[in-house]
């Protein structure tokens, strides 16, 4: 599939609002029935939460050249301390995509029917927050701030280097999913990282939201 295929259809982005309502609803996980201490920076409560430009800092650098799609291979947030493989992830029989195996929650899938980190478009990443008995690959992802790096290893050598520009936690409850997933400034080389949020309610076994965090691509290495 070519690069600009992967960047068009709303109906891709209505499928993504899918994954997300399955990512948090079935994802059956959250302090209250895990264990999970608290204080130690996992998702975030509260309503809205966006961490923009405005929260960040008075500069950010300028978006650099989108690159020609690759698949991604590895991703690394260094202020979290996260090296994860990532793997690509299609959809299921009932049109929505698959999210990593529940048991390999180190592990990142990318949406593959979408852009490739650093190619024109967002691409999205997603991680499990926690699992049954620990914390999982995203599980601080809602400290994430403006202006940190992400880096993705792609499979044709190159890194992807992403500065954060925004930081949201967006409610289930009329859940805007062009708000999460669409494009910030278009034709720009851009990446979501996706978890579960918010709170676990207990009546439903779900989390109450979604963090999404966004960034640009700024640079290349490799």
């Amino acid at each position: 599939m070519s690069d600009e295929g992967r960047t068009t259809g709303t109906g891709r982005l209505l499928t993504v609002l899918t994954w997300a309502l399955l990512l948090c609803g079935l994802w059956l996980w959250g302090r209250g029935v895990t264990g999970v201490p608290e204080g130690t920076g996992g998702p975030a409560t509260g309503g809205v939460l966006a961490l923009g430009r405005d929260a960040g800092p008075l500069w950010l650098p300028s978006p650099a050249k989108p690159l020609a799609g690759a698949v991604p291979q590895r991703v690394d947030i260094p202020r979290l301390g996260v090296q994860a493989p990532v793997v690509a992830r299609g959809l299921d029989a009932r049109g929505a995509v698959d999210p990593p195996p529940y048991d390999q929650p180190g592990v990142v899938g990318w949406y593959g029917a979408g852009p490739g980190p650093g190619a024109a478009g967002p691409a999205l990443l997603v991680g499990h927050v926690d699992t049954d008995t620990r914390p999982a690959v995203f599980y601080r992802l809602s400290t994430v701030r403006p202006g940190e790096t992400v880096r993705v290893f792609r499979a044709d050598g190159k890194v992807a280097e992403f500065t954060v520009d925004d930081v949201r936690v967006l409610p289930r409850d009329g859940f805007d999913a062009r708000q999460a997933y669409g494009p910030r400034e278009p034709g720009r080389a851009e990446l979501r990282l996706i978890t579960c949020g918010g709170s676990f309610d207990r009546a439903s076994r779900s989390y109450t939201a979604n963090v999404v965090v966004s960034a640009y691509l700024t640079g290349t290495r490799g």
